[in-house]
């Protein structure tokens, strides 16, 4: 009976463990998925901070994408601005850096951001996504909307993967 119960105990940590082994890990609901880092502070974000922050929703197709995806997201803008990016007494940068979890890191300039567009989104067709599928934070345009959308530059500035928005003065 002993041995019995053991080797369940161990059988069912050994089941438990497998999806950690494939590299797989369950999402927690508040895990940190964004740091916004300034001098001297970073705020980190989840996935529910996300969810409580202004929302856009728009459907596009995109150059990595096939057909047209609904995205929603938080305007960058409303982030910067959680952040207190260009509040008075503050430094006002020119740009802030976007980075990805690969560490691939672009600027973009303040003046671009737009107060909807473009989003940080945390949805693709309604459902999370994650690391392998681009995810689970991806910069996005409404490509379709307009053709100052689908330049080199803008391409550029859509960071999948997006770990990190580093703000400097």
């Amino acid at each position: 009976m002993r041995y019995s119960l053991r080797f369940s105990a161990l059988l069912v940590l050994f089941v438990a463990a497998i999806p950690l082994f494939l590299g797989a890990r369950p999402a927690l609901a508040q895990e940190t998925v964004l740091v916004i880092e300034r001098p001297g502070n970073a705020l980190a974000l989840t996935r529910d901070d996300l969810r409580a922050l202004p929302q856009e929703v728009f459907t596009t197709g995109t150059i990595w994408t096939e057909g047209v995806t609904e995205f929603t997201g938080v305007p960058l803008r409303a982030l910067l601005d959680l952040a207190g990016v260009g509040a008075a007494g503050s430094e006002a940068p020119q740009a802030v850096s976007v980075i990805a979890a690969n560490d691939y890191a672009i600027d973009i300039p303040l003046s671009e951001i737009g107060d909807r567009y473009p989003v940080v989104a945390y949805l693709r067709d309604g459902q999370e996504f994650s690391l392998r599928d681009n995810g689970p934070l991806w910069i996005v345009y409404p490509f379709d909307a307009a053709p100052s959308f689908r330049t080199d530059e803008i391409y550029a500035r859509s960071v999948w993967q997006l770990a990190r928005i580093r703000v400097t003065p």
